[in-house]
């Protein structure tokens, strides 16, 4: 009994994934798969003109913190970071990373929570050691900061 219903639920999967491999009217099979709405991508962080500025200030941050350039780096940090650490305090962070990696670029970047004036970020520029993840932004006077203080 159990064999049967084991072949019979087999037999079902085999069925749905041959008829899944279709062929055009023609009788030929498609070159490509026709996308469903459930496989269709997010939005883009473009789609959106406040993740577009996101994303850019991330970037831009990025940019300046391996230029080095600590006042671009510091311009972008939040009013609450900038009760925690100096300008002079960055530059010491930034040139050492400058000294250790050069010059770097956001490779990768994703926008893991986006509420609002806050967001959580990942992104990476090619080194493990400098990945960020979910990382604090905030917008303060219609401008992110980054906030991960």
């Amino acid at each position: 009994m159990r064999t049967r219903a084991t072949t019979a639920a087999l037999a079902a999967l085999l069925l749905a994934a041959l008829t899944a491999c279709s062929t055009t009217d023609d009788g030929k099979r498609p070159t490509h798969p026709t996308p469903t709405k459930s496989a269709s991508r997010a939005p883009s962080a473009t789609a959106d003109p406040a993740r577009a500025d996101l994303e850019k200030t991330v970037r831009a941050y990025t940019a300046a913190y391996f230029k080095p350039d600590v006042t671009t780096a510091y311009n972008l940090i939040s009013a609450r970071c900038k009760e925690q650490i100096t300008k002079p305090g960055l530059g010491l962070l930034i040139d050492r990373a400058h000294q250790l990696s050069g010059d770097r670029a956001v490779k990768r970047f994703r926008i893991n929570k986006f509420s609002g004036d806050m967001a959580r970020v990942s992104y990476g520029v090619g080194l493990p050691r400098y990945d960020q993840h979910d990382q604090p932004w905030t917008r303060e006077g219609g401008h992110w900061r980054y906030d991960a203080c």
